[in-house]
């Protein structure tokens, strides 16, 4: 890839619209990703009109690119198409578990990344919505989605109208384990993330959220016990009546 050193998060966009030929090919390429048992265990939503993007944006906390990009895409781990597919060809399918939902949404990511690296190549941007996973059963009623298919991925999708600075990495040695797990002293902590620490933009964020570090600003209001603890719980609901669980 010549973009991957330059990807940024892209949240406004022009009004220049996506030509279906335009989409289709790089929904079609996609494709080429590496899915287990070469069996796509995948669907995409393909959202263009302000009124269904109107009824996402609320599951979105109403983020703005929601219903200014032209394009929102909804990518789902689906065992609905291969469950159909052996039941009207004499096999026997098992897929109603969470194993399946595990493989599905694995194969769903992965689809997500190619499609994402390919429209960076295309000069689009995008920006991943994790906020799929929080209300899911809202996306699923919008979206008509039956069972077995489950949301996991939200992209908005649209040619940039900013030029966001790029934001922070942690260095490589911070992720990479040799032969096996090692674990995080205090000494190790401090020599993965001093330098982001210290970013100015890092500062400022500490700063503004009246906060001492920069990981409280991430376990005490961004992603909190409380609120991981109750969405995990919306997420196996909906996980539950989608016939995974």
């Amino acid at each position: 890839m010549k973009t991957i050193l330059t990807r940024k998060t892209i949240r406004k966009y022009t009004d220049k619209p996506i030509s279906e030929d335009l989409l289709n090919r790089l929904l079609s390429e996609a494709e080429r990703t590496q899915t287990m048992g070469n069996l796509q265990l995948y669907s995409v939503i393909v959202t263009r009109s302000d009124e269904m993007k109107a009824r996402l944006a609320p599951v979105h906390f109403n983020q703005p690119m929601v219903t200014q990009a032209p394009v929102v895409l909804t990518i789902c781990a689906d065992f609905r198409r291969t469950t159909a597919w052996a039941s009207f060809r004499k096999g026997h399918p098992g897929y109603d578990n969470f194993l399946s939902f595990i493989n599905a949404a694995t194969d769903a990511l992965l689809y997500t990344q190619t499609l994402c690296n390919l429209a960076d190549e295309e000069g689009l941007g995008y920006c991943y919505l994790g906020t799929t996973v929080y209300m899911p059963q809202q996306i699923i009623d919008i979206l008509e989605l039956p069972q077995l298919v489950m949301p996991v991925a939200t992209i908005t999708l649209g040619w940039p109208d900013e030029e966001p600075p790029m934001t922070d990495r942690l260095p490589l040695r911070a992720i990479v384990h040799e032969e096996t797990y090692s674990d995080y002293t205090s000494a190790r902590i401090d020599d993965c993330y001093t330098e982001k620490e210290n970013l100015d933009a890092n500062r400022h964020f500490v700063e503004i959220n009246g906060k001492e570090t920069l990981a409280q600003v991430f376990t005490d209001i961004r992603y909190t016990r409380k609120d991981n603890e109750a969405l995990s719980k919306t997420f196996l609901d909906a996980l539950r009546r989608q016939g995974f669980l």
